[in-house]
């Protein structure tokens, strides 16, 4: 369509050409121009009309070498662009004329040219962003050569390394935050003031004046334990001093000890370690004057410091030349203070041992309560479930009393190995202490079982005799006669007898040890000649548990059941 079209335009040119040329001719004729003149005049149009044919030729010429050198160029530009932004190399398919390939050349240079620059903007986009997490960090910065435009992968490997260091800051963030917290508020706490660097920044407003790297992390862990440890050591030396004022008050009747001493409570520790230190050396100087009432309840608080450590006799001893000094001075007042100062840190560090033997002491008391209720035939006719609660409890006591056992036990051999010295209460050890307890409960089980057997004894000897029922078979004695006194019967009185006074002199080996029911002789017992029981060393005492012991209180239980009904049908055959 587009040859028609230019063949019809060339026709038409040829066409207007030819009708120009008769025109010429024609006015040419008119005038009168000869031949010679005719032919000048048109071989004048013919070198006009080539003439201007050949610029215009020249014209279209240049241009079409204009177009090529563009082509050169823009290919040479692509090749550079396609090699600095790692892109293959620019194609252009065949059978196109020159302008199609100058065109899609340029197209495909423009649309380079615009990827360059988006890669340029954001590589300075991202290492901006880079820098700034480093410097929070203290990372390394991901590195791009700045004299080349990154490739897609490397801008791709940037943005992960920025995404990582992002995650990375929001871990590290609020540690940070939470330990720079504690720190103000310990510091804050203790009145505690920066001293370096770290502590200035960590105390400080700014956010971001503290660097988010792990040498500094762990730096303000390491200050939240020293501000802690000083913290402790300030809190101890605050509570010594109040103890110390208090102390003072109660011994010098001071109002104060009634809450009468203002507390700031927007104080810091240390401004409350100066206001009780001046309390303190107010008091001490208040006390020199009354050295006497000081020492006097000085020792009464020694008193009641032994009761609580469960100090014995041997304990106290060696302080008793002080403590009944009269010639009050300071010096005496200190070795007081010095001594309860002693007592009470050996309370403190006893205090697990002494809280398992007040525990074993409750369930010891319980356990004897429930042995005293077990004798009460009363119990038995409680409707209320309170036969079947006392059983529990009766049993959960015994399951406590082996275990307190074990515990101090263990406990005891920690403390004597760690201390080199034996643990004593009321100058026993522990566990000797534990073992007297239990056989001064069996002595007084035996002393109640001989006082009911001589009752018994007692009752049955003088019970006034009975005639024989009527038509009774029986071929005893002669009724309406008094049966004489057997020697048997005597025997079992003063058998009864001795038996009461012996059993609190007995050696509590011979009560661990027998397990047989006791056996009457026909003879009047002799006395015993054992050591009491503030002498006998429960070292020699055979190896039992609690549930032998136990068992054997039992035992006896039912041997004196049987024993008892035995002299009682005795006693009764004989008054017949």
């Amino acid at each position: 369509m587009a040859s028609r079209k230019s063949e019809t335009l060339v026709s038409s040119m040829i066409s207007g050409i030819n009708m120009a040329m008769s025109q010429l001719v024609d006015i040419w004729d008119s005038i009168g121009i000869v031949e010679d003149q005719r032919a000048q005049r048109m071989l004048t149009v013919k070198t006009h009309i080539e003439g201007l044919l050949r610029e215009m030729i020249a014209e279209e010429e240049s241009r079409r070498r204009e177009i090529k050198t563009s082509i050169v160029n823009t290919q040479k530009q692509l090749e550079e662009l396609c090699e600095e932004l790692t892109e293959k190399p620019y194609k252009v398919g065949d059978g196109l004329t020159v302008l199609q390939v100058e065109k899609k050349l340029r197209g495909r240079l423009e649309a380079l040219q615009a990827e360059k620059n988006d890669r340029m903007t954001e590589l300075k986009a991202l290492q901006q962003e880079d820098e700034q997490l480093c410097s929070q960090l203290c990372a390394t910065p991901h590195y791009v050569p700045s004299s080349i435009v990154p490739s897609r992968e490397q801008l791709k490997a940037l943005r992960e390394h920025i995404q990582d260091l992002t995650i990375e800051k929001g871990r590290r963030l609020p540690v940070s935050t939470a330990l720079r917290k504690d720190v103000a508020l310990l510091a804050g706490e203790i009145g505690h003031d920066p001293e370096t660097s770290l502590e200035s920044e960590a105390m400080s407003d700014d956010p971001d004046v503290l660097l988010l790297t792990h040498e500094n992390i762990n730096a303000l862990k390491l200050l939240i334990g020293q501000l802690e440890l000083k913290r402790r050591s300030l809190t101890s030396t605050r509570d010594k001093l109040k103890d110390r004022a208090i102390s003072l008050w109660n011994r010098l009747d001071c109002p104060e000890k009634d809450g009468g001493f203002p507390l700031d409570t927007q104080g810091t520790l240390t401004d409350d370690i100066s206001r009780w230190k001046v309390e303190v050396d107010r008091l001490e100087q208040l006390q020199k004057a009354k050295l006497e009432d000081v020492i006097g309840k000085a020792r009464l608080e020694l008193i009641d410091m032994w009761d609580k450590c469960l100090s014995g006799p041997e304990q106290r001893e060696p302080f008793n030349s002080h403590f009944c000094d009269s010639n009050y001075t300071e010096e005496l007042l200190m070795v007081h203070d010095a001594e309860l100062a002693k007592l009470k840190d050996y309370r403190e560090q006893a205090r697990p041992l002494l809280d398992n033997l007040e525990k074993w002491e409750k369930n010891w008391a319980l356990f004897q309560d429930f042995e005293r209720k077990a004798s009460d035939p009363s119990r038995f006719s409680n409707r209320g479930g309170a036969l079947l609660k006392e059983t529990k409890e009766r049993a959960k006591v015994q399951r406590m009393l082996p275990k307190l056992e074990d515990e101090m036990k263990a406990a005891v051999a920690a403390w004597e190995k760690s201390r080199g010295a034996a643990f004593l209460v009321r100058g026993q050890k522990l566990m000797d202490y534990v073992c007297a307890q239990k056989e001064e409960y069996k002595l007084q089980k035996d002393r109640e079982k001989s006082e009911r057997m001589t009752k018994k004894a007692d009752s049955t000897l003088f019970k006034t005799p009975t005639k024989r029922p009527l038509n009774s078979t029986s071929t005893s004695a002669t009724p309406n006669k008094t049966r004489k006194q057997t020697p048997n019967q005597t025997v079992v009185r003063a058998a009864a007898t001795s038996m009461s006074s012996s059993s609190s002199l007995s050696s509590p080996c011979t009560s661990l040890q027998s397990s047989k029911p006791p056996v009457w002789p026909n003879k009047t017992l002799e006395g015993n000649t054992r050591a009491p029981l503030q002498e006998f060393n429960c070292e020699q005492l055979p190896a039992i548990t609690y549930s032998d012991f136990t068992s054997e209180l039992s035992r006896k239980a039912s041997q004196e059941a049987i024993f008892n009904s035995t002299v009682v049908l005795d006693a009764e055959r004989g008054s017949k």
